[in-house]
């Protein structure tokens, strides 16, 4: 699997890529694949506070319902709309039109504890991640 480099990833398989105090956020590519066929996903609400590590979002598949959770602390900005008429999305373009929320970065210094694409990768190939 790749993992852009321009990304910052957390234990839960969330990507973050932020631009200065606004990021986007999504499922990484691993995590699409052990969720399977996503057939809903519930929006994060503009204008709501999460906070890092805390369920933002829920994504369910055939198999069952994910939390979604927020890599850094912040205010949800704006939500992908498209993922309501197509929550395929998710599988198929991960970290393009398949993200889920943007927010406004309250705690920049959250992004320092996430892990690079290199420490990702090397995390998932450790084993199995539940």
């Amino acid at each position: 699997m790749n993992f852009p480099e321009n990304l910052r990833y957390t234990k839960t398989h969330e990507w973050i890529k932020a631009d200065g105090s606004k990021a986007r956020v999504g499922v990484t590519e691993y995590a699409q694949k052990e969720i399977s066929d996503v057939v809903f996903v519930e929006l994060a609400k503009k204008g709501h506070p999460v906070s890092q590590g805390k369920a933002a979002s829920v994504i369910e598949s055939v198999k069952a319902a994910f939390d979604i959770y927020a890599p850094v602390s912040g205010t949800v900005t704006d939500a992908n709309q498209a993922l309501e008429s197509n929550p395929g999305l998710v599988n198929q373009d991960p970290y393009g039109a398949g993200w889920l929320f943007e927010l406004e970065i309250s705690s920049p210094g959250d992004l320092d504890s996430l892990m690079t694409a290199r420490q990702y990768s090397e995390f998932v190939q450790s084993g199995p991640q539940h």
